[in-house]
């Protein structure tokens, strides 16, 4: 006869089925959202490697002293128990400008990944549940920025700004990705504005505005969280790809410009492939880890996306 093993299955065993709201009426928020990123595996793997680099970006100067972008040492000298990763054409130590390089990465990537979603936040939410010309207004608003060419619009406005600083990169890139979040954060806020805790709120006599901060926004979380994790993914491969075109500030150290100077030095002909290897591939494991965490609040937010996980059946012989 067949048993089935419940120890194996009993985490996932679908809920009951309940009418989605709380005792208060309002639907489930983020109250357990910590366990839901701990037993989310993309999760775990996204934090990790994040981990790492927001300590390299904490405590530099712990881990490489001195000034990265020093041109003091032997030039194009291979890896060493001086220079762990060589130097560059200019006598600079790759290991020190890859460590360095975490800072600004990480400043791009926090700092234009919010602004980017409070702006989708304030044109989504706001308009869907004002609705009316407003909705109309924000909607056609964002409809034009999602049918403009995103990467030569960021090229002709970081070609013509005045300054090539991080700031200035930082406004080009939030001006260009703020669209997409809104238009997701827009059609969730539809779906909830009629639920019945915010006609309670109504009937409250609340404020518009408290209702949109306290009420609505809460139970939203894990699909904010989301568009972050999306426009900071966004703002570190688009950063990256500027700077290796020129168009960013090329006496910073970071990991875009060390490409920049890298191809204009032919490091891959002339045999320096750790300078430009090691940048491009921090590159790539820091948009890993937003690009893990972004998947993995998706399965969060959204229960259609969550992976199926069969139960095991023990086979015993009568």
């Amino acid at each position: 006869m067949a048993t089935i093993d419940v120890s194996a299955g009993v985490d996932d065993a679908p809920a009951p089925v309940t009418s989605g709201k709380s005792r208060n009426n309002r639907p489930r928020s983020a109250g357990n959202l910590w366990r839901a990123i701990r037993s989310n595996g993309k999760a775990t793997a996204g934090l990790i490697i994040l981990g790492v680099f927001v300590v390299l970006a904490i405590i530099p100067q712990w881990i490489a002293p001195g000034d990265p972008g020093a041109e003091i040492y032997g030039r194009m000298e291979g890896p060493s128990g001086a220079h762990l990763l060589g130097t560059t054409a200019y006598g600079q130590d790759i290991m020190s400008e890859v460590i360095w390089g975490a800072r600004p990465a990480l400043l791009i990537a926090i700092i234009a990944g919010l602004f980017a979603t409070l702006l989708s936040v304030l044109i989504g939410v706001t308009g869907a549940y004002l609705g009316g010309i407003a909705d109309d207004l924000l909607n056609l608003l964002t409809d034009v920025f999602l049918v403009i060419p995103t990467l030569p619009l960021v090229i002709v406005i970081a070609a013509y700004a005045s300054s090539h600083s991080l700031s200035v990169l930082i406004v080009v890139l939030v001006i260009t990705g703020w669209s997409y979040g809104a238009r997701q954060l827009r059609s969730q806020a539809l779906s909830l504005r009629n639920r019945d805790f915010l006609q309670a709120a109504k009937v409250r006599g609340e404020k518009r505005s408290y209702i949109i901060v306290f009420e609505l926004l809460p139970t939203m979380t894990s699909l904010i969280v989301a568009n972050f994790l999306g426009a900071a993914l966004y703002s570190i491969l688009t950063a990256a790809g500027l700077e290796f075109l020129g168009l960013g500030n090329t006496a910073s150290v970071d990991w875009g410009t060390m490409l920049y100077w890298a191809q204009n030095n032919e490091a891959l002909q002339t045999g320096q492939y750790l300078w430009a290897a090691v940048p491009g591939l921090c590159i790539a494991a820091l948009g890993t880890a937003f690009a893990l965490l972004n998947n993995a609040f998706d399965e969060i937010s959204n229960p259609a996306l969550r992976p199926v996980r069969r139960i095991r059946v023990k086979r015993t012989h009568s």
